[in-house]
């Protein structure tokens, strides 16, 4: 028997507020785009950067946590698989798309400070995996 794995995990920056819809049948889905950014020195000595996108689709309660905590700019922890899918767009043509289908969310901005405590501690939510999958309605 043989086995595989299928699992990603990501820390980066969210691009923009994410986009929440409900499938036809009702089921809420959010999509967001990640960044995660590497830098290196090149030959010469001059300091490189890439920067790759990803989008990110979070099912259910994992929606609804991504639509009341993670905005633009937020700092994030996404656990999840990745998934290829096609589709037909507007014009007839065929689409191929990449995505990475959130299982855990682990949000990591420092929370505002409380001007009375003074405190600054980084905010850890960790939320419960999602499960189940259906057609992304964008």
């Amino acid at each position: 028997m043989s086995r595989t794995l299928n699992k990603v995990m990501l820390i980066g920056n969210v691009g923009k507020d994410p986009d929440v819809n409900f499938t036809p049948s009702g089921v809420k889905v959010a999509q967001l785009r990640l960044a995660t950014s590497e830098s290196w020195k090149d030959k010469d000595g001059a300091v490189q950067e890439h920067t790759d996108w990803h989008t990110i689709i979070a099912w259910r309660g994992l929606a609804d946590v991504v639509e009341r905590l993670v905005h633009r700019g937020s700092r994030i922890y996404i656990e999840g698989k990745i998934q290829s899918r096609s589709f037909e767009d507007r014009d007839g043509n065929k689409r191929y798309v990449t995505e990475i289908v959130a299982d855990n969310l682990l949000l990591l901005d420092a929370k505002k400070v409380d001007h009375l405590s003074g405190s600054g501690e980084p905010e850890h939510h960790e939320v419960a995996p999602a499960t189940d999958s259906e057609d992304i309605p964008f």
